[in-house]
């Protein structure tokens, strides 16, 4: 019997995501919510991008989507700009006993010890209340820096440090808000944007650290961060807009769980608007960007993941990648225990119902 889903968010993952929950065949579509009224009426098959029409249009009425009784809502709305609001979405949705899986908001990774408990603990009795589950993911915040990383350690006799990276170029992405209010590209240099303020990268990518902690047994005694940025050498244009010269062109910054002041657990991202930018930063394993897990212990990994399309470059590969952890997800999560579950807490996602053969038509969009 198919699972039935809603679907809320359009955005860059969203939309991918609607789409792979449209063409998977033990899912079916419910209900689709969207936040811009231009959208409003439109059906899921065309704000997928796909060639199909499923008679299921969209509304901005949260509640006209929950009463459409899902198993389960795919909620990829907006969480970096809007915190309080997307858990207070996922609290709601919780609450009437419709399970979650999604991509915001991305502090529902692992929250514990990262976030003060006013935050998580109204989403856990929403959880138990509703006796639904929850489950966040991605690729960064997401399955690069969790599932991978474990996997690989629990080949180890011995582990020194994880270090888990991101190493991409960004000039191809086209979420503005991302872009310009989150990260800063293309700003003046003396201006911090949201991710770069005091303690943002540490919450941020604390959820990783303390999974991955969680996950080798171990106890992190604190998490720093340092960032590094370049300003573009003359203006050139990116896929959002003109980066001026003079405004900020490439980021690096590292997240470090410190145990016994020896940095065990490492993120890294280094993101460049330009390949010829600070070529003297880690450089990625195919052109355009790739993720890398570094394990140093007994025996030593340096595992690259190199996400391509059909559809298009790294940048949209990865998005595709992170909207398929969330809708190959929905059976196990349905099936889960209440409460807000992690990647340490599920079994295997192996990609159930997602075989086509090579010969078989593709929906076009």
């Amino acid at each position: 019997m198919s699972v039935r889903v809603a679907h809320i968010g359009t955005g860059n993952v969203g939309r991918l995501a609607l789409a792979g929950v449209i063409t998977h065949p033990d899912l079916e579509l419910t209900g689709l919510g969207v936040s811009t009224e231009a959208k409003v009426g439109k059906d899921a098959g065309e704000l997928a991008g796909l060639d199909i029409t499923t008679g299921i249009t969209a509304t901005t009425d949260i509640d006209a989507v929950l009463a459409t009784r899902p198993d389960c809502v795919v909620y990829c709305a907006m969480g970096d700009t809007r915190l309080q609001e997307s858990l207070e979405d996922v609290r709601r949705i919780l609450a009437a006993g419709i399970n979650v899986v999604g991509s915001a908001p991305g502090l529902l990774q692992y929250p514990w010890k990262v976030l003060p408990g006013k935050f998580f603990r109204p989403i856990e009795e929403a959880a138990q209340q509703g006796d639904a589950s929850v489950f966040i993911t991605g690729v960064d915040p997401g399955f690069a820096n969790d599932l991978i990383p474990l996997a690989f350690a629990g080949t180890c006799q011995r582990v020194e440090q994880i270090r888990c990276m991101e190493i991409a170029d960004y000039a191809t992405y086209d979420g503005a808000t991302v872009m310009y209010d989150v990260m800063g590209f293309g700003q003046p240099m003396d201006e911090v944007p949201m991710l770069l303020q005091p303690g943002v990268l540490s919450i941020a990518w604390g959820t990783t650290i303390r999974m991955i902690a969680a996950g080798l047994g171990i106890e992190v005694d604190e998490i720093v961060d340092s960032y590094e940025r370049v300003p573009a050498p003359e203006a050139f244009d990116i896929a959002v807009g003109t980066v001026p010269v003079g405004g900020v062109a490439a980021l690096r910054f590292e997240i470090r769980g410190m145990v016994d002041g020896h940095p065990a657990i490492v993120i890294e991202h280094v993101t460049r608007l330009r390949g010829d930018l600070c070529p003297d930063w880690a450089q990625p394993a195919q052109e355009g960007g790739s993720y890398r897990v570094e394990i140093t212990g007994e025996p030593s990994y340096t595992v690259d993941i190199c996400p391509t399309s059909l559809a298009g470059d790294h940048n949209h590969a990865a998005i595709v990648a992170a909207a398929g952890r969330i809708v190959n997800a929905v059976p196990t999560v349905v099936a889960a225990p209440p409460g807000i579950r992690t990647t340490l807490d599920l079994p295997l996602v192996t990609g159930k119902g997602v075989y086509t053969p090579p010969n078989k038509p593709q929906p076009v969009g």
